[in-house]
Protein backbone atom coordinates (compact mmCIF):
# COMPACT_ATOMS: atom_id res chain seq x y z
CA UNK A 1 0.00 0.00 0.00
CA UNK A 2 1.04 3.63 -0.99
CA UNK A 3 0.16 5.08 2.36
CA UNK A 4 1.37 4.47 5.85
CA UNK A 5 0.43 1.99 8.18
CA UNK A 6 -2.87 2.83 10.27
CA UNK A 7 -2.54 2.18 13.79
CA UNK A 8 -4.17 -0.82 14.45
CA UNK A 9 -6.43 0.20 17.62
CA UNK A 10 -8.49 2.14 15.15
CA UNK A 11 -9.36 -1.69 14.04
CA UNK A 12 -9.54 -2.90 17.32
CA UNK A 13 -11.96 -0.04 18.68
CA UNK A 14 -14.07 -0.49 15.43
CA UNK A 15 -14.73 -4.25 16.03
CA UNK A 16 -15.50 -3.45 19.68
CA UNK A 17 -18.41 -0.89 18.47
CA UNK A 18 -19.74 -3.28 16.08
CA UNK A 19 -19.68 -6.30 18.34
CA UNK A 20 -21.53 -4.34 21.20
CA UNK A 21 -24.52 -3.93 19.26
CA UNK A 22 -25.03 -7.74 18.41
CA UNK A 23 -27.15 -10.12 19.46
CA UNK A 24 -26.17 -12.57 22.26
CA UNK A 25 -24.66 -16.25 20.38
CA UNK A 26 -24.22 -14.60 17.29
CA UNK A 27 -21.64 -14.41 14.22
CA UNK A 28 -20.99 -11.92 11.81
CA UNK A 29 -18.99 -12.85 8.55
CA UNK A 30 -17.37 -9.99 5.98
CA UNK A 31 -16.20 -10.61 2.41
CA UNK A 32 -13.45 -8.88 0.20
CA UNK A 33 -14.01 -7.33 -2.59
CA UNK A 34 -13.98 -9.48 -5.76
CA UNK A 35 -11.20 -8.56 -8.10
CA UNK A 36 -13.41 -7.54 -11.82
CA UNK A 37 -12.24 -9.00 -15.07
CA UNK A 38 -12.23 -6.39 -17.58
CA UNK A 39 -11.62 -8.93 -20.70
CA UNK A 40 -8.75 -11.66 -21.92
CA UNK A 41 -6.89 -10.78 -18.61
CA UNK A 42 -7.61 -8.12 -18.09
CA UNK A 43 -8.73 -6.71 -14.60
CA UNK A 44 -9.66 -3.51 -12.64
CA UNK A 45 -7.72 -2.34 -9.49
CA UNK A 46 -8.36 -3.65 -6.48
CA UNK A 47 -10.63 -1.68 -4.08
CA UNK A 48 -11.44 -3.30 -0.42
CA UNK A 49 -14.80 -3.80 0.41
CA UNK A 50 -15.21 -0.93 2.97
CA UNK A 51 -16.52 -2.98 5.38
CA UNK A 52 -14.06 -5.69 5.93
CA UNK A 53 -11.36 -2.47 6.02
CA UNK A 54 -12.91 -0.67 8.30
CA UNK A 55 -13.07 -3.64 11.23
CA UNK A 56 -10.02 -5.09 10.13
CA UNK A 57 -7.58 -2.73 8.33
CA UNK A 58 -7.31 -5.47 5.79
CA UNK A 59 -6.47 -4.27 2.43
CA UNK A 60 -6.27 -7.46 0.16
CA UNK A 61 -8.18 -9.73 -1.84
CA UNK A 62 -9.63 -13.20 -1.07
CA UNK A 63 -10.17 -12.39 2.73
CA UNK A 64 -13.06 -12.58 5.46
CA UNK A 65 -13.33 -11.59 8.98
CA UNK A 66 -15.57 -13.18 11.23
CA UNK A 67 -16.94 -12.15 14.64
CA UNK A 68 -18.23 -14.21 17.18
CA UNK A 69 -17.70 -11.99 20.61
CA UNK A 70 -19.54 -15.26 22.61
CA UNK A 71 -17.29 -17.94 21.14
CA UNK A 72 -17.30 -20.69 24.24
CA UNK A 73 -13.19 -20.48 22.72
CA UNK A 74 -10.73 -17.43 22.68
CA UNK A 75 -9.46 -18.29 19.53
CA UNK A 76 -13.05 -18.07 18.04
CA UNK A 77 -14.32 -14.80 18.69
CA UNK A 78 -12.23 -13.26 16.07
CA UNK A 79 -10.60 -15.06 12.85
CA UNK A 80 -9.19 -13.34 9.86
CA UNK A 81 -9.07 -15.84 7.25
CA UNK A 82 -6.66 -15.35 4.48
CA UNK A 83 -5.51 -16.15 1.10
CA UNK A 84 -2.06 -18.19 2.01
CA UNK A 85 1.03 -16.83 0.44
CA UNK A 86 3.83 -18.56 -1.11
CA UNK A 87 7.29 -17.93 -2.59
CA UNK A 88 5.12 -18.45 -6.62
CA UNK A 89 2.83 -15.42 -5.34
CA UNK A 90 5.59 -13.44 -3.40
CA UNK A 91 7.56 -13.63 -7.23
CA UNK A 92 4.75 -13.27 -9.26
CA UNK A 93 2.19 -10.57 -7.32
CA UNK A 94 3.96 -9.28 -4.77
CA UNK A 95 4.04 -10.90 -1.26
CA UNK A 96 0.60 -10.95 0.26
CA UNK A 97 0.05 -10.89 4.29
CA UNK A 98 1.53 -13.50 6.11
CA UNK A 99 0.03 -14.62 9.75
CA UNK A 100 2.10 -12.17 12.08
CA UNK A 101 2.06 -9.16 9.65
CA UNK A 102 -1.97 -9.62 9.59
CA UNK A 103 -1.66 -9.51 13.37
CA UNK A 104 0.06 -6.46 13.22
CA UNK A 105 -2.46 -4.52 10.82
CA UNK A 106 -5.88 -6.06 13.00
CA UNK A 107 -4.90 -6.93 16.14
CA UNK A 108 -6.85 -9.76 15.34
CA UNK A 109 -4.10 -12.87 16.80
CA UNK A 110 -6.14 -15.67 15.43
CA UNK A 111 -5.34 -15.75 11.64
CA UNK A 112 -6.28 -18.46 9.08
CA UNK A 113 -5.89 -19.67 5.89
CA UNK A 114 -8.95 -19.22 3.59
CA UNK A 115 -8.55 -23.01 2.19
CA UNK A 116 -9.99 -23.74 6.27
CA UNK A 117 -13.02 -21.39 6.30
CA UNK A 118 -15.51 -24.02 5.85
CA UNK A 119 -14.31 -26.23 8.46
CA UNK A 120 -14.18 -23.66 10.57
CA UNK A 121 -17.20 -21.89 10.22
CA UNK A 122 -19.03 -25.91 10.62
CA UNK A 123 -17.75 -25.33 14.10
CA UNK A 124 -19.03 -21.96 15.14
CA UNK A 125 -22.14 -22.01 13.42
CA UNK A 126 -22.58 -25.39 15.67
CA UNK A 127 -22.10 -22.98 18.53
CA UNK A 128 -24.23 -19.92 17.55
CA UNK A 129 -27.82 -18.91 17.06
CA UNK A 130 -27.56 -16.25 14.56
CA UNK A 131 -26.00 -15.06 11.72
CA UNK A 132 -25.23 -11.02 10.52
CA UNK A 133 -25.22 -10.93 7.01
CA UNK A 134 -23.53 -8.15 4.99
CA UNK A 135 -25.96 -6.75 2.67
CA UNK A 136 -26.08 -2.83 0.65
CA UNK A 137 -28.44 -0.72 2.13
CA UNK A 138 -27.34 2.44 1.42
CA UNK A 139 -29.75 4.77 -0.35
CA UNK A 140 -28.25 5.58 -3.26
CA UNK A 141 -26.35 2.05 -4.18
CA UNK A 142 -27.67 0.61 -7.49
CA UNK A 143 -26.00 -2.80 -8.18
CA UNK A 144 -26.61 -5.45 -11.02
CA UNK A 145 -22.77 -7.18 -10.44
CA UNK A 146 -23.25 -10.22 -7.71
CA UNK A 147 -20.54 -9.56 -5.40
CA UNK A 148 -18.44 -12.00 -2.88
CA UNK A 149 -20.42 -10.97 -0.20
CA UNK A 150 -23.57 -11.57 -1.87
CA UNK A 151 -22.38 -14.98 -3.14
CA UNK A 152 -21.56 -15.53 -0.10
CA UNK A 153 -24.94 -15.12 1.28
CA UNK A 154 -26.50 -16.87 -0.84
CA UNK A 155 -24.17 -20.08 -0.50
CA UNK A 156 -24.65 -19.36 3.61
CA UNK A 157 -28.61 -19.46 3.60
CA UNK A 158 -28.42 -22.74 1.50
CA UNK A 159 -26.20 -24.34 3.52
CA UNK A 160 -27.38 -23.59 7.38
CA UNK A 161 -31.00 -22.34 6.85
CA UNK A 162 -31.87 -23.31 10.88
CA UNK A 163 -30.41 -20.17 11.74
CA UNK A 164 -31.43 -16.52 12.57
CA UNK A 165 -30.48 -13.92 10.40
CA UNK A 166 -29.81 -10.31 11.81
CA UNK A 167 -28.53 -7.72 9.31
CA UNK A 168 -24.72 -6.00 9.92
CA UNK A 169 -25.52 -2.90 7.64
CA UNK A 170 -28.09 -1.11 10.25
CA UNK A 171 -25.05 -1.74 12.60
CA UNK A 172 -22.35 -0.14 10.37
CA UNK A 173 -24.33 2.74 9.40
CA UNK A 174 -24.58 4.01 13.07
CA UNK A 175 -20.98 2.96 13.46
CA UNK A 176 -19.38 4.11 10.64
CA UNK A 177 -21.29 7.63 10.39
CA UNK A 178 -18.87 8.56 13.63
CA UNK A 179 -15.63 9.11 13.04
CA UNK A 180 -12.38 8.42 15.29
CA UNK A 181 -9.91 10.62 15.65
CA UNK A 182 -7.58 8.31 13.67
CA UNK A 183 -10.23 8.41 10.90
CA UNK A 184 -10.61 12.30 11.00
CA UNK A 185 -6.90 12.30 10.51
CA UNK A 186 -6.83 10.18 7.63
CA UNK A 187 -9.68 12.35 6.15
CA UNK A 188 -7.62 15.17 6.90
CA UNK A 189 -4.56 14.05 5.27
CA UNK A 190 -6.53 13.15 2.02
CA UNK A 191 -7.79 16.68 1.79
CA UNK A 192 -4.72 18.00 2.84
CA UNK A 193 -3.42 16.08 -0.48
CA UNK A 194 -6.47 17.77 -3.01
CA UNK A 195 -5.73 20.95 -1.76
CA UNK A 196 -1.84 20.28 -3.33
CA UNK A 197 -3.85 19.24 -6.29
CA UNK A 198 -5.75 22.61 -6.40
CA UNK A 199 -2.87 24.47 -6.08
CA UNK A 200 -1.20 23.07 -8.34
CA UNK A 201 -4.01 23.38 -11.11
CA UNK A 202 -4.47 27.39 -9.99
CA UNK A 203 -0.73 27.33 -11.73
CA UNK A 204 -1.60 25.69 -14.68
CA UNK A 205 -5.06 26.36 -16.17
CA UNK A 206 -5.24 28.94 -19.39
CA UNK A 207 -6.77 29.38 -22.23
CA UNK A 208 -7.05 26.49 -24.63
CA UNK A 209 -5.80 23.54 -22.24
CA UNK A 210 -7.87 20.71 -22.31
CA UNK A 211 -10.09 19.26 -19.46
CA UNK A 212 -8.58 16.08 -19.39
CA UNK A 213 -4.93 17.97 -19.18
CA UNK A 214 -6.03 19.15 -15.69
CA UNK A 215 -6.98 15.73 -14.54
CA UNK A 216 -3.69 14.94 -15.43
CA UNK A 217 -2.37 17.96 -13.26
CA UNK A 218 -4.48 16.20 -9.94
CA UNK A 219 -3.43 12.76 -10.65
CA UNK A 220 0.47 13.63 -10.95
CA UNK A 221 0.11 15.45 -7.21
CA UNK A 222 -2.28 12.90 -5.77
CA UNK A 223 0.05 9.83 -6.35
CA UNK A 224 3.08 11.56 -5.55
CA UNK A 225 1.50 12.21 -2.34
CA UNK A 226 0.72 8.85 -1.43
CA UNK A 227 -2.70 8.24 -3.05
CA UNK A 228 -3.99 5.94 -5.02
CA UNK A 229 -5.78 8.92 -7.07
CA UNK A 230 -9.10 10.12 -6.91
CA UNK A 231 -11.52 9.19 -4.41
CA UNK A 232 -14.70 9.26 -7.21
CA UNK A 233 -14.53 9.90 -10.90
CA UNK A 234 -13.52 14.24 -10.93
CA UNK A 235 -15.50 16.39 -12.54
CA UNK A 236 -13.35 18.79 -14.72
CA UNK A 237 -16.24 20.87 -16.61
CA UNK A 238 -15.59 24.08 -18.20
CA UNK A 239 -18.20 26.50 -19.58
CA UNK A 240 -21.92 24.82 -20.16
CA UNK A 241 -20.40 21.35 -19.26
CA UNK A 242 -20.85 22.77 -15.51
CA UNK A 243 -24.51 22.48 -15.98
CA UNK A 244 -24.33 18.37 -16.20
CA UNK A 245 -24.22 17.93 -12.62
CA UNK A 246 -22.16 14.27 -13.46
CA UNK A 247 -20.13 15.64 -15.98
CA UNK A 248 -17.51 13.11 -16.50
CA UNK A 249 -16.07 13.27 -19.84
CA UNK A 250 -13.46 15.70 -19.64
CA UNK A 251 -12.45 16.23 -22.82
CA UNK A 252 -13.62 19.54 -24.13
CA UNK A 253 -11.37 22.67 -24.02
CA UNK A 254 -11.46 25.23 -21.83
CA UNK A 255 -12.33 28.70 -23.15
CA UNK A 256 -10.92 32.32 -22.75
CA UNK A 257 -13.60 33.77 -20.33
CA UNK A 258 -15.26 30.40 -19.17
CA UNK A 259 -15.66 29.27 -15.99
CA UNK A 260 -14.43 25.58 -15.40
CA UNK A 261 -16.02 23.56 -12.33
CA UNK A 262 -13.60 21.18 -10.32
CA UNK A 263 -15.38 18.21 -8.52
CA UNK A 264 -12.19 16.31 -7.30
CA UNK A 265 -10.91 14.70 -4.17
CA UNK A 266 -8.40 12.63 -3.33
CA UNK A 267 -8.38 9.25 -1.61
CA UNK A 268 -5.95 8.25 1.09
CA UNK A 269 -5.50 4.79 3.16
CA UNK A 270 -9.25 4.73 1.44
CA UNK A 271 -10.59 7.40 3.03
CA UNK A 272 -12.20 10.39 0.62
CA UNK A 273 -11.99 13.90 0.12
CA UNK A 274 -14.86 15.22 -1.72
CA UNK A 275 -13.84 19.12 -3.26
CA UNK A 276 -15.83 21.61 -5.52
CA UNK A 277 -14.05 24.83 -6.72
CA UNK A 278 -14.79 27.65 -9.32
CA UNK A 279 -11.53 28.52 -11.64
CA UNK A 280 -11.86 31.44 -14.07
CA UNK A 281 -10.36 30.23 -17.24
CA UNK A 282 -8.88 33.62 -17.97
CA UNK A 283 -7.76 34.22 -14.52
CA UNK A 284 -10.18 36.29 -13.36
CA UNK A 285 -14.30 36.37 -12.89
CA UNK A 286 -16.59 38.14 -14.67
CA UNK A 287 -18.42 40.75 -12.72
CA UNK A 288 -21.86 38.62 -13.29
CA UNK A 289 -19.95 35.24 -12.59
CA UNK A 290 -18.45 36.21 -9.29
CA UNK A 291 -21.61 37.58 -8.41
CA UNK A 292 -23.27 34.37 -8.76
CA UNK A 293 -20.59 32.61 -7.15
CA UNK A 294 -20.45 35.28 -4.37
CA UNK A 295 -24.02 34.33 -3.47
CA UNK A 296 -23.28 30.09 -3.73
CA UNK A 297 -20.47 31.31 -1.41
CA UNK A 298 -22.78 32.95 1.23
CA UNK A 299 -25.27 29.76 1.19
CA UNK A 300 -22.28 27.10 1.62
CA UNK A 301 -21.30 29.28 4.56
CA UNK A 302 -24.74 29.97 6.14
CA UNK A 303 -25.36 26.18 5.73
CA UNK A 304 -22.50 24.93 7.31
CA UNK A 305 -23.05 26.81 10.32
CA UNK A 306 -26.35 24.67 10.88
CA UNK A 307 -24.16 21.14 10.47
CA UNK A 308 -24.95 20.83 14.15
CA UNK A 309 -25.54 18.22 16.90
CA UNK A 310 -29.48 17.22 16.87
CA UNK A 311 -29.96 18.75 13.91
CA UNK A 312 -31.61 16.72 10.97
CA UNK A 313 -30.80 16.51 7.74
CA UNK A 314 -34.46 16.67 5.80
CA UNK A 315 -34.78 19.92 7.90
CA UNK A 316 -31.31 21.05 7.09
CA UNK A 317 -32.02 20.98 3.43
CA UNK A 318 -35.48 23.10 3.72
CA UNK A 319 -33.72 25.74 5.33
CA UNK A 320 -30.82 25.70 2.76
CA UNK A 321 -33.76 26.23 0.37
CA UNK A 322 -34.62 28.76 1.92
CA UNK A 323 -31.51 30.90 2.03
CA UNK A 324 -30.88 29.84 -1.71
CA UNK A 325 -34.36 31.15 -2.53
CA UNK A 326 -33.65 34.45 -1.31
CA UNK A 327 -30.24 34.52 -2.87
CA UNK A 328 -31.77 33.54 -6.00
CA UNK A 329 -34.17 36.60 -5.73
CA UNK A 330 -31.47 38.94 -5.57
CA UNK A 331 -29.81 37.76 -8.47
CA UNK A 332 -32.85 38.13 -10.71
CA UNK A 333 -33.19 34.62 -11.81
CA UNK A 334 -36.80 33.94 -9.93
CA UNK A 335 -39.06 36.79 -9.00
CA UNK A 336 -41.39 36.98 -5.97
CA UNK A 337 -44.29 35.40 -8.36
CA UNK A 338 -42.22 32.47 -8.74
CA UNK A 339 -42.19 31.87 -4.77
CA UNK A 340 -45.44 32.57 -4.27
CA UNK A 341 -46.69 29.98 -6.84
CA UNK A 342 -44.09 27.50 -6.04
CA UNK A 343 -44.69 23.97 -5.78
CA UNK A 344 -44.50 22.63 -1.95
CA UNK A 345 -43.07 19.49 -3.48
CA UNK A 346 -40.19 21.43 -6.08
CA UNK A 347 -39.55 25.01 -4.93
CA UNK A 348 -39.30 27.34 -7.16
CA UNK A 349 -35.28 27.41 -6.34
CA UNK A 350 -35.26 24.19 -7.50
CA UNK A 351 -34.93 25.54 -10.88
CA UNK A 352 -31.28 26.28 -10.43
CA UNK A 353 -30.29 24.35 -7.41
CA UNK A 354 -31.70 20.99 -7.67
CA UNK A 355 -29.42 18.72 -5.67
CA UNK A 356 -28.95 18.13 -2.10
CA UNK A 357 -26.53 20.18 0.08
CA UNK A 358 -24.91 17.64 2.52
CA UNK A 359 -24.08 13.57 2.37
CA UNK A 360 -22.19 11.56 4.95
CA UNK A 361 -18.01 11.43 3.90
CA UNK A 362 -16.03 9.26 5.20
CA UNK A 363 -14.85 5.65 3.58
CA UNK A 364 -17.46 6.30 0.80
CA UNK A 365 -17.53 9.33 -0.77
CA UNK A 366 -21.09 9.06 -0.07
CA UNK A 367 -21.02 7.18 3.33
CA UNK A 368 -22.78 5.58 5.25
CA UNK A 369 -25.31 7.46 7.60
CA UNK A 370 -28.42 7.17 8.49
CA UNK A 371 -30.16 10.35 7.22
CA UNK A 372 -33.50 10.13 9.38
CA UNK A 373 -31.75 10.28 12.59
CA UNK A 374 -30.51 13.14 14.53
CA UNK A 375 -26.76 14.60 13.41
CA UNK A 376 -23.96 13.52 16.10
CA UNK A 377 -20.46 15.10 16.98
CA UNK A 378 -17.87 13.52 14.59
CA UNK A 379 -20.03 13.14 11.33
CA UNK A 380 -18.67 14.24 8.07
CA UNK A 381 -21.05 15.96 5.50
CA UNK A 382 -19.98 17.88 2.43
CA UNK A 383 -21.63 21.16 2.02
CA UNK A 384 -21.95 21.89 -1.99
CA UNK A 385 -25.04 24.30 -2.90
CA UNK A 386 -24.89 25.50 -6.61
CA UNK A 387 -26.10 27.50 -8.66
CA UNK A 388 -26.59 26.44 -12.89
CA UNK A 389 -27.77 29.13 -15.59
CA UNK A 390 -27.78 26.96 -18.94
CA UNK A 391 -28.79 30.41 -20.26
CA UNK A 392 -25.72 32.32 -18.91
CA UNK A 393 -23.43 29.47 -20.26
CA UNK A 394 -22.43 28.57 -16.81
CA UNK A 395 -22.82 26.35 -13.57
CA UNK A 396 -21.24 27.33 -9.86
CA UNK A 397 -20.72 25.11 -6.96
CA UNK A 398 -18.10 25.04 -4.51
CA UNK A 399 -17.98 22.41 -1.80
CA UNK A 400 -16.04 21.42 1.84
CA UNK A 401 -15.85 18.97 4.04
CA UNK A 402 -17.31 19.92 7.55
CA UNK A 403 -16.89 17.74 10.62
CA UNK A 404 -19.89 18.34 13.37
CA UNK A 405 -18.13 19.34 16.37
CA UNK A 406 -19.68 18.14 19.97
CA UNK A 407 -19.73 22.14 20.94
CA UNK A 408 -18.88 25.27 18.87
CA UNK A 409 -18.89 25.95 15.09
CA UNK A 410 -18.65 23.01 12.77
CA UNK A 411 -14.61 22.39 11.77
CA UNK A 412 -13.79 23.07 7.72
CA UNK A 413 -11.04 20.07 6.85
CA UNK A 414 -10.62 22.42 3.87
CA UNK A 415 -10.37 25.53 5.33
CA UNK A 416 -7.13 25.82 3.79
CA UNK A 417 -8.15 25.43 0.20
CA UNK A 418 -8.64 28.88 -1.34
CA UNK A 419 -12.08 29.57 -2.03
CA UNK A 420 -12.73 33.78 -1.92
CA UNK A 421 -12.87 35.31 -5.45
CA UNK A 422 -9.51 37.21 -4.75
CA UNK A 423 -7.19 34.73 -3.66
CA UNK A 424 -7.90 32.49 -6.61
CA UNK A 425 -7.58 35.24 -8.77
CA UNK A 426 -4.60 36.38 -6.84
CA UNK A 427 -2.87 32.67 -7.15
CA UNK A 428 -3.24 32.66 -10.34
CA UNK A 429 -1.93 35.67 -11.46
CA UNK A 430 1.67 35.48 -9.06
Amino acid sequence: MKYHQIDRNLFIKNRAKFTAQMKPNSVAVFNSNDIYPVSADSSLPFEQHRDIFYLSGVDQEESILLLFPDAPYEHLKEILFLKETNEHIAIWEGEKLTKERAFEVSGIKSVIWLQDFHKNLKEVMAYAETMYINTNEHYRASIETETREARFVKWWKDNYPAHKVEKSNPILQRVRSIKESEELDLIQTACDITEKGYRRVLQFVKPNVMEYEIEAEFAHEFLRNRSKGFAYTPIIASGNNANVLHYIENNQQCKAGDLMLLDVGAEYANYSSDMTRMVPVSGKFTDRQKQVYNAVLRVKNEATKMLTVGNFWKQYNVEVGKIMTSELLGLGLIDKADVQNENPDWPAYKKYFMHGTSHHMGLDTHDYGLLHEPMKANMVFTVEPGIYIPEEGFGIRIEDDIVIQEKGEPFNLMRNIPIEVDEIESIMNS
